[in-house]
Parts: structure tokens; C-alpha cells; sequence
């Protein structure tokens, strides 16, 4: 094995005890060592984009032996590469790989793209497709706009669902127990001084935007942010995706943007879920 091995020993890592009961619980079909594997790789999912080692274990939550192994093994198989002059390592471009097969696999998004593109255009505002994954929403598709200002946000980034309009309205298609799991497993740390952390309040929300069709959200996860949103529902009309547009309020006010952009992503959810996606349920 290469010089990996001479960076310092950091103390063994283990399991906490939250990690227990789901280890006990789990099948013997499961294999630990792929589960090793990603969380090696989901360690990279920070503002750290180079880490030693210890930075890796210490953020994937294994420990130092284990992390050396699956390291080594990623890196000979090109998804992590040393960084040169550093004991750092780093993605390479080989794991954009998994992100262009699901693209490409995507009915949803495939279905999606040509009205996302057109309520762009027609606005000339940023226009999003996000779908639900546990408690966040994921951008999945992103059209930008004319005067695009978060450049931050591209597809695959993440939020947490109940902070945003999309994974308000993505909840309001679904059973009230579904909604209450993901309240549960959703971290209420407000994102900025505007967001919204009341359980009541969020399921209030969540209620509203089931009776009017749509959800907006102003400043909450992103300062100077205003975004409407949609849903999108497959053949049994349970919600698998949202559309939503985002603008700035240098340009827009909460009024102006309920009264001008709500009819484009409502007619364009609807088209789209009309295009009789065959998706099968994640929920």
C-alpha cells in the first residue's frame, strides 16, 4: 500500500450509539464495506474540498484503518485522486459519472426540461425541478435565467424540504403521516433569520399550499430570494417533484411574484404531470 500509511495514527472511531439499532436491525444481505465506501465518498460533501486522511475518517465516521483501505481502493479505481505536494485527496471528475447516468435515466427530468425551458425563457427567471429525497429537496434540473443571482446553487444541490417552497408543496401531495416523518428527521436550525422553525407554523404551511395548489417562500434559505412553487404528481396523483421559479427581490416582491409567476408554474406542473410519467413511488 502506498504512503498513505504514514500519516499519523488518529484514535479509532465508533459507532454511535444512535448508528446501533439501525446495524442490528439490518439484513444479512447488507454489505458493510459498500456502505463504507459511500461514506467516504459523502465526506467529501462539505466545504472542504481536499482532505487528509484523518479529516476523511474524521468526517465519514470510521475509523482510521477502514477509511485507509476504502481511500486506496477509490483512488486506484480513479474516483479519488491525490492532491500533488500534500498528503490531501480530493474527487475526481469520474464520480460526475453516477450523477449523468441518473440524468439520463430520468423520465421526470426528460419529461420536465422543455417546460422548465420555456417558463424560463418566457420569464427570463431561473426555473428549477427538485425532487424529494429523505428530508431535502435535490435540484435535479436548473434553467437560469436572464439575470441569474445565486450562482451557488447548481443541480444536485440540497435543502432541507420544509425550509422551501418546492418541498412544501412536494409535502402537501402527501399522507399527513409521511409529512410528520420528515418534521421529525428535519433539523430545525433556521438557515437564515427569516426561516421558518415552527413544527405548527411548517405543517400549517404544508396545509395551506394542499388547498391553493402552490407555495412561495421568501428569504429562507437564501437572503434576497423569493420562490413560487408547484407540484408535480404522477398517475395516482400522490407529488414525486416540484417546479418552482426563483427571483430576487431587488426585482420582485412577494406580491408581484404571487400574482405574475404562480399561473406559470401551475400550468406547467400540471402539463407535466399530464405527460404520464411512469414513475414509481419513493414514499
Amino acid at each position: 500500500m502506498p504512503d498513505i500509511a504514514s500519516e499519523p495514527t488518529e484514535p479509532a472511531m465508533h459507532e454511535t450509539e444512535r448508528d446501533k439499532p439501525a446495524a442490528a436491525e439490518r439484513s444479512s444481505l447488507f454489505i458493510g464495506s459498500a456502505e463504507k465506501t459511500f461514506q467516504v465518498l459523502q465526506a467529501f460533501d462539505g466545504p472542504q474540498r481536499h482532505m487528509t486522511l484523518a479529516d476523511i475518517a474524521r468526517a465519514a465516521g470510521l475509523d482510521r484503518s477502514a477509511t485507509q483501505r476504502v481511500v486506496y481502493t477509490l483512488e486506484t479505481l480513479g474516483y479519488l485522486r491525490r492532491i500533488r505536494g500534500t498528503r490531501n485527496y480530493g474527487l475526481t471528475p469520474k464520480v460526475l459519472q453516477f450523477s449523468y447516468n441518473y440524468i439520463c435515466a430520468n423520465e421526470l427530468i426528460d419529461k420536465a426540461s422543455p417546460y422548465l425551458l420555456d417558463v424560463s425563457r418566457t420569464l427570463g427567471e431561473t426555473s428549477n425541478l427538485q425532487e424529494l429525497d429523505g428530508n431535502e429537496v435535490v435540484f435535479t434540473a436548473r434553467f437560469p435565467g436572464r439575470h441569474m443571482v445565486n450562482i451557488n446553487i447548481v443541480v444536485g444541490s440540497r435543502l432541507p424540504a420544509l425550509f422551501t417552497a418546492s418541498g412544501t408543496v412536494i409535502l402537501s401531495g402527501l399522507p399527513e403521516a409521511r409529512r410528520h416523518e420528515i418534521l421529525a428527521a428535519t433539523d430545525l436550525t433556521p438557515v437564515t433569520p427569516y426561516t421558518v422553525t415552527s413544527p405548527e407554523a411548517l405543517l400549517r404551511r404544508i396545509n395551506v399550499a394542499a388547498e391553493k395548489g402552490y407555495a412561495m417562500c421568501v428569504n429562507e434559505t437564501v437572503l434576497g430570494d423569493i420562490c413560487v412553487a408547484a407540484p408535480i404528481t404522477d398517475q395516482h396523483g400522490m407529488a414525486i417533484a416540484a417546479i418552482n421559479v426563483s427571483v430576487p427581490t431587488t426585482r420582485w416582491t412577494p406580491e408581484s411574484a404571487e400574482a405574475e409567476l404562480v399561473p406559470h408554474v401551475q400550468v406547467a406542473a400540471t402539463r407535466i404531470s399530464q405527460a404520464k410519467i411512469a414513475t414509481a413511488s419513493f414514499f
